[in-house]
């Protein structure tokens, strides 16, 4: 039952309470009045609004000043793009844009790639060193029977001893040139972090994670970079990969006067028993999720793979994160029964469809090519343009020549859509 001058004391001890200035005094006793039953008066309806609109305000400007904070820690971590820079890269790569999707590389940074090169060309005949030359054949010849599958269209097992050995050989330099201009479209943009997380899925020997090095010691060439860490995360199947990865990067990476801090961690397991064996990467975690040339052939494979990439990216992406991926020209039209030709909107269209497949959505994607056309030409028309016009592996082609029986110097070259999707 209200009680009338209960009431009517505990409103005059409200006014008082108000004209004093105890705002705690008044809102003990405004939630008395409240919990007694009985009406406001103008002056306690005034003073309850008042308080509501001061905790909203408070509230937005908490609000507002956490999404200030937050932009400013996201600017500070980024490395702004620099002018000097991405001109120079330009330059030296003979970068040329031929229509909105299509860029040509004819060039590459001397210096930085000669480099990898020797280095690379020396921990391989220090390991070659180790057998006889009989048994060092033999072993040769069992890898490259494995990973020559490739140009047939077959997925190798990549289960032979040197068969890390021979991808170095093959492929690695060439996959590190197209990543490394992947990294340098990205931050461009202006997306790479100095601290920043990756997870490379069937990353072979960090392909990745070398070509991001190579181009941050680049931009240091330049302007000062700030403290910079890569926590990445390795997703191979093969352990020997992931091995002689790591170990040629104790070699060579961690040899440089400023070296890139970068935390390894290696997640060893067979992306296609992802459900039997699930892993435990990290949860909203990755900048970065990158596959790099690991798109089967076998249709049903492909799907087994996409349906665990899917998986990888819903969990593992953090909300701001990209999904980087870098697939060979002829395999992407192969998988829809498509030729490789001029024709940017079937090009376009068969890049959005191949991204909608892995439940992600298209940001942009470049066709990186050494030549200025999509439209494909013999091979003997290619290693005659290759000869005179792209940048060659001065320092590796001898062992190719010595073990694989190659006739030709090997250049750098490019035949990749680099995608950036986000989810």
């Amino acid at each position: 039952m209200i009680n009338p001058i209960a009431n009517w004391w505990r409103s005059q001890q409200f006014k008082l309470a108000v004209i004093r200035g105890d705002t705690r005094k008044s809102l003990q006793i405004l939630h008395d009045i409240q919990k007694s039953g009985a009406r406001f008066s103008w002056l306690e309806k005034l003073f309850r609004d008042r308080i509501k609109f001061e905790r909203l305000y408070q509230e937005y400007k908490d609000n507002n000043k956490n999404l200030k904070e937050k932009q400013e820690s996201k600017a500070n971590l980024g490395l702004i793009p620099n002018k000097q820079f991405i001109d120079f890269v330009c330059k030296e790569f003979n970068l040329v844009k031929h229509d909105q999707y299509k860029l040509q590389c004819t060039g590459i940074q001397k210096h930085i790639f000669e480099d990898l090169e020797v280095n690379l060309v020396e921990y391989i005949n220090d390991e070659f060193s180790r057998f006889s030359q009989q048994k060092l054949m033999i072993k040769i010849e069992d890898a490259i029977d494995d990973i020559d599958g490739l140009k047939k269209g077959k997925d190798p097992d990549y289960r032979f001893s040197l068969t890390p050995h021979v991808y170095f050989m093959k492929y690695f330099l060439d996959n590190v040139y197209c990543v490394y201009l992947a990294w340098f479209l990205i931050y461009q943009d202006g997306l790479i972090n100095n601290k920043i997380n990756i997870l490379d899925i069937a990353a072979g020997p960090g392909t990745v994670a070398y070509s991001l090095a190579l181009l941050l010691q680049s931009i240091s060439e330049f302007t000062p970079l700030p403290q910079t860490h890569i926590s990445y995360y390795s997703l191979e199947k093969q352990d020997s990969f992931q091995y002689r990865g790591l170990q040629f990067w104790r070699k060579y990476i961690e040899s440089q006067t400023k070296p890139i801090n970068t935390y390894y961690r290696f997640v060893t397991t067979d992306i296609l028993n992802w459900q039997q064996k699930p892993s435990n990467l990290p949860e909203n975690f990755f900048d970065f999720i990158v596959i790099s040339h690991c798109f089967f052939s076998d249709p049903d494979v492909r799907l087994q793979a996409h349906n665990t990439y899917k998986q990888i990216f819903e969990t593992g992406l953090n909300e701001e994160g990209y999904v980087l991926l870098i697939i060979q020209d002829k395999k992407l039209f192969k998988i829809y029964n498509l030729k490789l030709r001029e024709d940017q909107e079937q090009e376009k269209n068969t890049v959005i469809k191949f991204v909608s497949e892995l439940g992600l959505k298209l940001v942009w994607y470049q066709y990186l090519t050494s030549r200025d056309s999509r439209n494909p030409c013999s091979a003997v028309k290619f290693a005659q343009f290759a000869e005179h016009n792209l940048p060659k592996q001065v320092y590796m082609t001898p062992l190719l020549q010595k073990y694989f029986g190659q006739k030709y110097q090997s250049s750098y070259t490019l035949d990749d859509y680099v995608i950036l999707a986000k989810k």
